[in-house]
């Protein structure tokens, strides 16, 4: 593909991306930032091998905003009872305690691990179990209450990571489809150097995004940016020619 087609071919990429009201961003991206967003794509550096394309605004992700919203709220309580334990006046606020005050001693990576194994402790129940609804995002203090499902594990992790002094740029929430299962599925996104780490409620192991072949991340968020993502490891594989095998078969 010419230099000219690959960016014609990017750019129709980026308007179905965001042709749903879910992932439109407010105001179009440049054409060098198509090229770079395609440029990192191949090679190999994005999310899960996908190409991704930028978004400064939150207003098509209802539910993650009202969540943002109400963790403004529900953190004051919660830095309290960090900071000191006899303003931890409930079972929910000594959890949240334990949690940071443990992994706050240890060292970075640990953090990770200590955060993962903790909240994958809760048992995973349905959204129409809990609210009455199909879909509804939880807050921390909403998941450690009543447990939630996959993107309820996620975002609280997201936020005991940013209380543990990860950078918002090092974080992101992923909506991705899991292709073995054939079902929506949500995980946690660590940005480390050269690597980029998944925090997966099914599991206690914390492995590198490139194992994850059968995950096609649809899009993905911080507290001020959001990603749509198209393609993936698995359907930017190529298919391999079958004639030889084929023919020594018969």
């Amino acid at each position: 593909m010419t230099r000219r087609g690959f960016i014609t071919a990017l750019a129709t990429l980026f308007c179905l991306a965001f042709s749903s009201p879910a992932v439109r961003p407010a105001a179009a991206q440049s054409l060098a930032d198509l090229v770079q967003a395609g440029r990192a794509a191949r090679e190999g550096d994005a999310l899960f091998g996908s190409i991704e394309l930028k978004s400064g605004s939150l207003k098509g992700l209802p539910q993650w905003t009202r969540v943002l919203r109400s963790v403004e709220s529900e953190r004051v309580a919660f830095d309290r009872c960090t900071a000191d334990a006899t303003a931890c006046t409930t079972p929910l606020l000594r959890n949240w305690r334990n949690i940071i005050t443990s992994a706050a001693k240890l060292k970075r990576a640990d953090r990770v691990k200590a955060v993962n194994d903790f909240f994958n402790r809760w048992p995973y129940k349905l959204d129409r179990e809990l609210y009455g609804m199909s879909e509804y995002w939880a807050t921390p203090k909403e998941f450690m209450s009543r447990s939630g499902d996959c993107e309820d594990y996620s975002i609280a992790k997201y936020f005991a990571l940013r209380k543990l002094g990860f950078a918002k740029e090092e974080l992101r929430v992923v909506i991705l489809m899991d292709e073995i299962r054939g079902i929506g599925h949500s995980v946690l996104a660590i940005y480390v150097e050269n690597d980029i780490l998944i925090l997966d409620s099914l599991s206690n192991l914390i492995l590198s995004h490139t194992r994850y072949k059968q995950y096609i991340p649809q899009y993905s968020m911080n507290e001020t940016t959001r990603w749509a993502h198209i393609g993936g490891f698995k359907k930017n594989k190529k298919p391999v020619y079958q004639g030889l095998v084929a023919r020594k078969r018969n």
